[in-house]
């Protein structure tokens, strides 16, 4: 069943995304692969969406997780979303491991086999290339193509500025970068094609007047004069949001204005802590950023992306666990973003970006991450390679397709690790907890030394 910025058929889609004043007729058909998981791969998958259509292609839309037999998905959401405000040091064990190894369990890999056959059903009659926003889709894609029963190109759009290895996947043909710091560590992961094309985001992220900066203001009901920093924490509202939200009120730099997503309950605790400007889900958010001075992030996702594409500078602070430090690690490289790690520097850092060199240099730096033409960026190159194809041609898997009972058996303890394990960290204690996760990932190459790491990531 199709849902609201998830899987789209063509129809609906197509009222969804404006076409062009003189549009056509498409003259073909992409289908996109994203997953509800948190909303930075959707945002990707719905802006490459538009522009592909502004190119005059057909878009279909489709949401991993729904594709995942028995209905799955929605358990793998819910277990991972329990472990970032549960067990948020668990995740950090299983990213660090994942990393070193290359990729996930046997576990993780029978699911996404699994998913194959229902993917390729789905794919329409008439799809020239198929684009990934989310690491499980690349791998479920690059299996199809590596087995030959995908036979047109799949390329990968990398959202975030750090390239875990799960993001590249055998049979991917083409690796999609915003920069050219993410496009090293693809090609570092093993990647062969990576072309650096900048990033996409709602084009109604763009830099501000006066003028715009104090309607923003007035419409949000903000002080007029007053520095502000806006902190976000992604869809969930997850991580240390509300210690970070009275580090910036009681550093006195700014004031501090938080959105806290779909976490309806933190908007209130910070109202309950006198944090006055708290809002749950908003659907303004060019606007807020217009009203901003500075933006303060725990998770380096599409957020800073469109802070960079209004001239926002962007500071890293108390990261959520996993891809949070390895985003702030590669913002920082990219000269996009300063990452905050010493909470005595946030007050002298956070003027220095309202009103200083730092913050100028940042800006300047963060708007040129755009400076890509319109025709050189994601969507014209996906748009090429539909038309043209690709040179290379992808090799042959000799052997594969586990045993069905294998595999079921597999994809039940991988959905038993993230539902049900992490639902228990409130009872187990660190290392019971550690051993359950990592039994049931078949995360074997665990270092030793359980735990939660102390490195305040508490919700």
């Amino acid at each position: 069943m199709p849902h609201p910025g998830r899987t789209a058929p063509a129809p609906a889609l197509a009222a969804a995304v404006p076409r062009p004043r003189a549009a056509t007729e498409p003259s073909g058909r992409v289908a996109i692969v994203s997953a509800s998981v948190g909303a930075g791969h959707d945002g990707a998958a719905t802006e490459l969406s538009r522009r592909l259509t502004a190119h005059g292609l057909l878009v279909d839309r489709f949401d991993l997780l729904d594709l995942l037999p028995a209905r799955l998905g929605r358990a793998v959401q819910e277990g991972y979303h329990r472990m970032l405000v549960r067990a948020p040091w668990a995740y950090q064990r299983i990213y660090s491991s994942t990393e070193r190894a290359g990729g996930g369990g046997p576990a993780a890999r029978a699911l996404l086999r699994a998913a194959e056959d229902r993917v390729l059903r789905a794919l329409p009659p008439g799809t020239g290339a198929v684009v990934s926003t989310y690491p499980g889709a690349s791998r479920v894609l690059g299996g199809l193509r590596l087995d030959g029963r995908l036979s047109v190109p799949v390329l990968t759009y990398l959202t975030d500025f750090s390239v875990h290895p799960l993001w590249v996947a055998d049979g991917v043909d083409i690796h999609l970068a915003a920069h050219a710091v993410p496009a090293a560590q693809a090609r570092a992961a093993g990647a062969r094609d990576v072309r650096v094309c900048g990033p996409v985001v709602d084009p109604r992220f763009r830099p501000c007047g006066t003028g715009e900066r104090s309607r923003a203001r007035a419409r949000f009901g903000l002080p007029e004069h007053a520095p502000l920093a806006l902190l976000v924490a992604g869809s969930w509202g997850v991580g240390p949001v509300r210690q970070v939200a009275r580090e910036l009120r009681d550093c006195g730099a700014a004031v501090p204005v938080v959105v806290c997503g779909r976490n309806e309950a933190l908007a209130r605790q910070l109202h309950a802590d006198g944090i006055e400007h708290a809002y749950g889900w908003v659907d303004d958010m060019p606007g807020l950023m217009h009203a901003a001075d500075v933006l303060v992030q725990n998770a380096g996702g599409l957020t800073s992306l469109e802070a960079f594409a209004a001239g926002l500078p962007v500071a890293s602070y108390r990261c959520i666990p996993g891809h949070g430090p390895a985003n702030a690690a590669a913002l920082d490289e990219a000269g996009v973003a300063v990452w905050i790690r010493d909470p005595a520097d946030l007050k002298a850092v956070l003027c220095d970006l309202i009103d200083g060199p730092l913050g100028r240099r940042q800006s300047a730096a963060g708007l040129a991450v755009f400076a890509t033409a319109l025709d050189a960026g994601p969507a014209a190159e996906i748009a090429r390679v539909h038309r043209f194809g690709v040179r290379h041609r992808t090799p042959l898997r000799v052997t594969r397709r586990p045993r069905r009972l294998a595999a079921t058996a597999a994809v039940a303890c991988a959905v038993w690790a993230c539902a049900v394990g992490t639902g228990i960290a409130t009872t187990y204690d660190g290392p019971g907890l550690m051993r359950a996760i990592g039994h049931g990932l078949d995360l074997d190459d665990l270092p030793p030394g359980h735990g939660p790491r102390s490195e305040g990531h508490h919700s």
